[in-house]
């Protein structure tokens, strides 16, 4: 394909939801535009989820003017370049078999032989278990900061790519099985159970500070109100960062109540 030609890729829970929506963002019909089907998408494996299609729709007859939706849409299709990069980032990974040699991230200190080993079994039993799924995506291992209250170094696995947020799924469902069945398999190899954690492209981080933010301004609420604060059903890994957040605040106290997957935090003000 022209590097010069204008495209669009489009993702949706079926091919035909993807090439429609594809035609409505470019304002164009669809004997306007060459129709690619990147993935045909899949109804997923091990619970997590399926995943969606992927086509590229390319504007016929470069230079020709044709009818565009919006001025905003007009100048991002004047960019094929950045599209074009993007586009070969996800073919490089097509082989699979080099996408996931991935140089770890060791801790500052010296690496035990143990701690190698755990990175590289953490690392590739992510990268099979999305070799499965048929999902592209780059997979690192490194060790984090120490856990808060026991001092422990979690062994973060980073998986990396294009619109990776069926990995995600809502409320992080389908990111917390994820993490549980790499923890299964991996405390099964290793003999022993380790801290563990698996993120797609840095959505924990961002999550996280989310939830302390959430948790301040409930317990603002609680303070004000003198009522307790209900929040919403959380993962326990969640929950955990809502009673560190607010440990320390003297005019409060959190409990955890209910039974998971709908277990969640009680913000209760104290007399």
């Amino acid at each position: 394909m022209s590097e010069s030609r204008a495209s669009l890729e489009v993702i949706a829970p079926s091919i035909e939801e993807a090439i429609e929506k594809g035609l409505a963002d470019l304002g164009l019909s669809e004997d306007a535009v060459e129709i690619e089907i990147l993935d045909p998408g899949s109804k997923g494996l091990f619970g997590l989820g399926s995943r969606h299609a992927r086509v590229r729709l390319t504007i016929k007859a470069p230079g020709q003017e044709v009818p565009l939706a919006a001025t905003g849409e007009r100048e991002r299709l004047q960019a094929p370049v950045a599209s074009k990069r993007d586009a070969d980032d996800v073919e490089a990974n097509l082989d699979q078999s080099e996408a996931y040699e991935q140089v770890e991230q060791l801790p500052k200190t010296a690496p035990t032989e143990d701690e190698k080993l755990a990175l590289e079994v953490a690392r590739d039993t992510v990268s099979e278990l999305l070799l499965a799924m048929k999902v592209r995506a780059n997979v690192t291992a490194r060790y984090g900061a120490p856990d808060d209250e026991r001092g422990r170094v979690p062994l973060i696995v980073d998986v990396n790519g294009h619109d990776l947020s069926i990995l995600i799924g809502p409320r992080a469902e389908t990111l917390e099985a994820l993490q549980y069945i790499t923890n299964l398999i991996v405390s099964k190899e290793l003999g022993h159970a380790i801290p563990l954690m698996v993120d797609v492209q840095g959505y924990r981080a961002r999550r996280e500070q989310q939830i302390r933010q959430l948790a301040r301004r409930m317990a603002d609420q609680a303070i004000k109100s003198g009522r307790r604060q209900v929040l919403e059903p959380m993962p326990a890994s969640e929950r955990r960062l809502v009673h560190i957040e607010l440990r320390d605040n003297p005019y409060v106290n959190t409990e955890s109540i209910g039974e998971d997957p709908r277990r969640k935090v009680t913000i209760i003000p104290k007399p």
